[in-house]
């Protein structure tokens, strides 16, 4: 029975997860011609990473993301099994 205090933590989780088995299973049906439309998507994010030099720390800053169709299904999945529970 779904409950209006539910943990935000959880739904990050879920959420994460959908994207996450979303997007390995666009790449997967990447190589299957009739799934192609599964891994269109478009990416966004830094090109270049951001290089930090502290001369005794070296930090590289680099985020990318992958938004595909496979993705966004996985993501409204785990919506649903969220308010499922």
């Amino acid at each position: 029975m779904a409950t209006k205090d539910k943990n935000i933590w959880i739904l990050l989780i879920f959420i994460l997860s959908g994207l996450v088995i979303g997007g390995l299973l666009g790449e997967l049906a990447s190589k299957v011609d009739w799934l192609w439309w599964l891994s269109y998507g478009e990416s966004f994010g830094l090109e270049n990473p951001i290089v930090l030099d502290l001369s005794i720390l070296k930090v590289t800053f680099a985020l990318m993301f992958k938004i595909s169709c496979s993705s966004i299904i996985g993501v409204v999945l785990a919506l649903i099994v969220y308010r499922k529970i």
